[in-house]
């Protein structure tokens, strides 16, 4: 699979199987283009660059952004100050929810991990945009269902299977969405820090770095400047069921 596949992927990262989050065509992809026009036409465009916040837990929610270039994190911050995170989300997706039309604080933060380009959509417009198209008001509920999927999908891993099998299905699901094959070799293409790794299964950085190193030991993976490869993957797999 290659990067520009990546990027077309489901953005959850967290599932007991690929099949459970479908990757979901862009929010524009199904619309004809009069209703592009109209959203294009209640849109401002939103520059990021990396480490900018879309908006912050808490803040107040005005509508949503559709995501034109680059990669947003999604995470949630406890009242520890530990955060899970809970998507990466590319471009065709919007971020904002479940309040689409702007009203109530938002639920978690969102965050640019690279330099990325979006349109914010605001909430009453969009509302009055999709009572007058039905294409976009269908397409904005596969939109939320499809993201009711992804943190069903995460709640269901978080619930049942222990860390070290989360771990373990992080890595293979990130081999199948986001790999690239050569040979018996599968390498991640989407860089991920130990951190990243943790907060995705609910764990710590040190945790992480200790298991990973037990498997780069046992020639399962190789882990070199954030990207990973997936050396031995019937390993792998075998200890997650």
């Amino acid at each position: 699979m290659t990067a520009a596949h990546a990027r077309a992927a489901a953005g959850i990262m967290l599932a007991e199987s690929d099949s459970l989050v479908r990757p979901l065509p862009g929010l524009l992809d199904e619309l004809c283009e009069a209703d592009r026009q109209r959203l294009r036409g209640i849109g401002r465009d939103k520059p990021l660059e990396t480490g900018q916040f879309v908006w912050q837990q808490g803040d107040g929610q005005t509508g949503i952004y559709l995501i034109r270039s680059g990669r947003i994190r999604s995470y949630y911050v406890a009242p520890s100050g530990r955060e899970v995170t809970l998507a990466y989300w590319f471009p065709g997706n919007f971020v904002g929810g479940p309040d689409l039309f702007g009203t109530g604080p938002h639920m978690w933060t969102s965050v640019a991990v690279e330099a990325s380009e979006l349109t914010f959509l605001p909430g009453p417009a969009l509302k009055k945009v999709a009572l007058e198209s039905a294409p976009l008001a269908v397409a904005l509920l596969d939109a939320l269902a499809f993201k009711a999927r992804c943190y069903s999908a995460m709640a269901q891993m978080l619930g049942t299977r222990s860390v070290t099998e989360r771990l373990h299905r992080l890595l293979i699901f990130l081999s199948r969405i986001h790999g690239i094959r050569n040979g018996r070799e599968t390498t991640i293409a989407v860089p991920f820090t130990h951190g990243d790794l943790a907060n995705l299964i609910g764990s710590t950085r040190q945790w992480v770095t200790v298991q990973l190193a037990r498997m780069q030991q046992r020639g399962i993976i190789q882990y070199h400047r954030g990207l990973i490869s997936i050396l031995n993957m019937p390993a792998l797999d075998l200890e997650v069921v």
